[in-house]
């Protein structure tokens, strides 16, 4: 009877345990996330490698992740259209934050924050000023290196050379050559105006913006720097296109250098070669004087939907595709720069062309902090300058409508 006994506890046992597969974790979860179409086969494979990491805790069967393409610079609209239907996690760019937050699309991080805060440069890092709002963190730094430079075919080009826009034109022009640029994006001639000191910011509303570009600064007025532009744009050597082009003319040997980002080094260096090079961005002429461009400078952040039915999961997910080792996986593969201070401080990191490019013009680089009605009305403005202002419209009249359309509360 004892015998017998113990023979129906040890297979209760071993019904315990087969029930409790080994003592893992079985969690039946299902997460989606967006994030671009340029992140999603790398986010794939690291969700397959956070399964390998912890396969020995947890048992996978039913973890669902479910990864879709979805722009980083729409992605704010497109969660704001239908928050509750939006994916658990997604990634953006950091000027989208205080849209996200004001409406409440994005859940405050709780889970190892100090770690998160620490790993990204402390709580007065530029990295975690763009991820929080009144003392909570709302986003994990992702990328650091949403800014621009100047990529070029040092074939062509002396370090000398590219100091100087001009003298960049000038060189292009006798090649039958070209030096790109996108006009039609404010993000871009914004490097301009602010270069001539000259400014525009969010307003404490976080809905409208201040702008004195149709003012004067000491040093010129804006329509100096509306002449400025229209002379760069009418020069042989420079070539108005958007980020597809930009890519067709480096591959195809028509554009000899560009202002870019981080995001096309991968394709620049392999068209260039062991020409491949970056460098901050040049001074430009200015009523007369040689004057330094400016940058816009952000993040791209990985947030988490206010109405996750799995936070504990979802943020144990966005600390694992934001950490150390995947930051610097992001970097090798894509070539962004990472914000996590260990990875951006490697020797492979800091090696590479287009960081210390990045590195030069953190000098001259400002935290990109501005409301949507800046966007259209600049769009506007730059590729009328593109396009030479063909309708002879007075350019302060110009820069007076731009402005007004910068600072109204209507996109």
């Amino acid at each position: 009877m004892a015998k017998r006994t113990l023979i129906f506890f040890i297979m209760f046992i071993f019904v315990v345990i087969a029930a409790s597969g080994c003592g893992k974790e079985r969690p039946d979860v299902s997460l989606s996330i967006w994030t671009s179409a340029e992140e999603k086969e790398i986010m794939t494979d690291m969700i397959e490698a956070f399964k390998e990491e912890y396969a020995d805790e947890t048992d996978f069967d039913n973890f669902v992740v479910t990864i879709s393409e979805e722009d980083e610079t729409t992605c704010r609209d497109t969660v704001l259209a239908d928050p509750e239907g939006a994916a658990d996690l997604y990634t953006f760019a950091s000027d989208q934050l205080d849209n996200l937050q004001r409406e409440h699309a994005l859940l405050p991080i709780t889970d190892n924050t100090e770690q998160i805060i620490a790993d990204n440069g402390g709580e007065n890092s530029a990295a975690i000023l763009s991820s929080s709002r009144d003392g909570a963190l709302y986003a994990y730094p992702m990328v650091a290196s949403n800014g621009y430079f100047m990529y070029y075919n040092s074939a062509y080009f002396s370090e000398q050379d590219v100091t100087s826009l001009d003298q960049m034109l000038d060189i292009a022009a006798k090649n039958g050559k070209k030096v790109a640029m996108d006009f039609s994006s404010g993000w871009y001639t914004y490097s301009f105006f602010k270069g001539a000191g000259f400014d525009v910011q969010m307003n404490e509303d976080r809905t409208t913006n201040s702008c004195n570009w149709n003012g004067q600064t000491d040093r010129c007025t804006g329509v100096d720097v509306a002449e400025a532009m229209l002379a760069i744009a009418g020069h042989d050597g420079f070539l108005n296109c958007k980020d597809e082009d930009f890519i067709k003319g480096v591959q195809d040997g028509t554009i000899i250098a560009g202002v870019n980002g981080t995001w096309n080094a991968n394709n620049v260096e392999a068209a260039y070669q062991e020409h491949y090079n970056a460098t901050k961005l040049p001074t430009y002429t200015l009523a007369g004087d040689q004057v330094q461009m400016h940058s816009f400078s952000g993040y791209k952040l990985l947030g988490i939907n206010a109405y996750t039915k799995n936070p504990d999961w979802a943020m144990r997910i966005a600390s694992w595709l934001t950490n150390e080792e995947n930051q610097l996986t992001r970097f090798r593969k894509r070539g962004e720069g990472p914000s996590n201070i260990k990875a951006a401080s490697s020797e492979e990191v800091q090696a590479a062309p287009a960081i210390r490019a990045l590195s030069e013009q953190s000098a001259y680089s400002h935290l990109q902090n501005v409301a949507e009605t800046f966007w259209t009305p600049t769009f506007k403005f730059g590729t009328t300058i593109a396009g030479g202002n063909r309708d002879k419209t007075d350019l302060q009249k110009l820069l007076d409508t731009l402005t007004q359309g910068i600072t109204s509360n209507t996109k």
